[in-house]
């Protein structure tokens, strides 16, 4: 069946989008993570990737053509397959819009009608990504009732990439929060209502309708929910006293225990562990009378009495995050559609420990061995091409660019920024750079655009003391290389055995792109130019 293919929301402002590049054509075999188009937004151009497999049908925006959100901008189904139905459909659709000024006028009269002022804005949840299909707020940096300008920051957003701050582009009092912090809810879900002072938010909201069906009775009913369909968290109670009731307590999407800011602090001054205490407060929060009354029941006389319950078992369940959800569907793809095989090789690091002891003893100066890795590999790339590239059905891609992704650890799993143009950035700018995109990506304020069109990615584990280990290819790359940590050991030199310094690299390959040979050329390159560190700023 055909899947209809519209000119999606790639930025919170984006209203219209021009194809700025078709990367297929009609009759092209599509996968799902295909490239289909570079779209350009009014912030950037951004790689537009398909999420349906099929034969490209149509295509409703040529390349320099512009058009609103929503207008069809391709169809995909099964080769030969009747679209003219779904195409006169959408060509009737475009004439009806094409009028801006009649259409602006229809949506002021539609708003007129519902009962909606015209000084009132509602902000729906933005599509922040190109692959955002919901969104989490981490934090609103406003409250009800307080004054909002253009350009204010309203809250931070949690897509399945970043967590980005969302700024207002209209003023006025904030008058409705749609969803509290740790809530989640689909693209175009009510976020905010911003108006006049004095607007009556409850016409506003039942004014809404169908837009948001269930927003009014969320006003209504916020201070009754119950999770009776969650299990409780079986944890030991100590004290059958305890006036509060103690509900389960909650964990958001982030995996970060809800819990105020004063209960927070207390509980790291007296060195207790959140997961062990149950909230009292609405919906499980955790407040200061938790924390006072867990520290008596802790190391209160309760613990001798026999009748004491031990050995109780618990469960905490962590809520998938939108970036856990879309590395698991990445990662998935990339393992059971691309055929893996491995290259391990060990290198001398004598003359790189040397290198870089020499390097960082000038002033301002410095360098971690990842920095020379990245270098060596980006030069290394500019002489294996065909390890610089990725597959698609009827071709190989060759880049003579070298792009860089390097893999970041967070919280909630990995986050890939890309080192642009990694062969023309000496060391001390690669360095500052992966410095600056790791402090980013642990505190979420990477953009999007910063982690796209990476042609060659490193995962490096060593500072955690792994020796040697394996990656999943982070497609579309044809290749990944792990990077372990530099062991002391035993190695012969000269029919002599000293101790040396060695670190053992293993590259994966999706055999699609890289034959073995090849990838054993690019491995000797490397082992070349790291060896050799000097080689790379001659």
């Amino acid at each position: 069946m055909a899947e209809i293919i519209n000119m999606p929301r790639l930025s919170d402002t984006m209203e219209e989008g021009t194809v700025a590049k078709w990367f297929k054509k009609v009759g092209d075999q599509i996968n799902e993570g295909d490239i289909l188009a570079e779209i350009e937004t009014d912030k950037a151009t951004m790689e537009f990737e398909s999420f349906n497999e099929g034969e490209l049908l149509h295509i409703g925006i040529q390349e320099g053509g512009t058009a609103p959100v929503d207008t069809l901008l391709a169809i995909i189904g099964e080769k030969g397959e009747d679209i003219s139905n779904i195409i006169n459909g959408a060509s009737s659709e475009k004439k009806e819009n094409d009028n801006i000024s009649e259409t602006t006028k229809k949506v002021s009269e539609e708003d007129s009608i519902t009962g909606i002022p015209d000084e009132v804005e509602i902000i729906n949840m933005p599509r922040l990504s190109d692959t955002m299909e919901e969104g989490t707020v981490a934090k609103w940096f406003k409250k009800v009732g307080d004054k909002v300008n253009e350009g204010d920051i309203l809250a931070e957003i949690e897509t399945d990439k970043a967590t980005m701050e969302f700024e207002s582009f209209y003023q006025g009092e904030l008058l409705h929060i749609g969803l509290e912090e740790g809530e989640s809810a689909p693209v175009d879900s009510l976020l905010a209502i911003i108006g006049k002072s004095g607007t009556d938010i409850k016409k506003v909201i039942s004014s809404l309708g169908t837009r948001n069906t269930d927003t009014a009775e969320k006003v209504s009913e916020s201070k009754s929910i119950e999770n009776k369909d969650e299990p409780e968290h079986n944890l030991p109670v100590f004290e059958q006293e305890s006036k509060p009731q103690l509900i389960e307590t909650k964990v958001n999407s982030n995996g970060r225990i809800i819990a105020s800011p004063l209960a927070k602090k207390l509980a790291e001054e007296k060195g207790i562990d959140l997961n062990s205490v149950k909230g009292s407060g609405e919906f499980g929060r955790i407040i200061k009378r938790d924390i006072d009354n867990f520290k008596s029941k802790a190391f209160g006389s309760n613990l001798l009495k026999p009748n004491a319950s031990l050995g109780t078992e618990s469960i905490t369940k962590i809520a998938n995050s939108q970036m856990r959800k879309t590395i698991a569907k990445r990662l998935s793809s990339s393992k059971f559609s691309a055929p893996h095989y491995y290259l391990g090789v060990e290198f001398d690091m004598e003359n790189t420990i040397s290198f870089r002891n020499q390097f960082n003893s000038l002033p301002d100066t410095k360098i971690s061995f990842n920095d020379i890795i990245i270098k060596a590999c980006a030069l290394s790339l500019k002489h294996h091409p065909e390890v610089n590239a990725k597959w698609e059905d009827d071709q190989i891609t060759q880049h003579h660019h070298v792009h860089i992704g390097v893999a970041v650890a967070v919280d909630e799993g990995l986050l890939v920024p890309v080192v642009k143009f990694a062969d023309e950035q000496n060391l001390p700018q690669i360095g500052s750079t992966v410095k600056d995109f790791a402090l980013r990506a642990r505190e979420k304020k990477l953009k999007p655009e910063e982690m796209d069109a990476s042609t060659f990615t490193i995962s490096n584990l060593g500072m955690f003391g792994i020796q040697e280990f394996t990656s999943i290819i982070n497609q579309p790359n044809g290749a990944i290389l792990s990077v372990g940590a530099i062991v002391k050991k035993p190695v012969v030199k000269d029919d002599k055995i000293v101790v040396g310094n060695t670190l053992k690299l293993t590259l994966a390959c999706d055999h699609r792109v890289v034959d073995g040979a090849m990838g054993a050329q690019f491995l000797q390159t490397l082992k070349d130019y790291i060896e050799n560190p000097l080689k790379m700023i001659l």
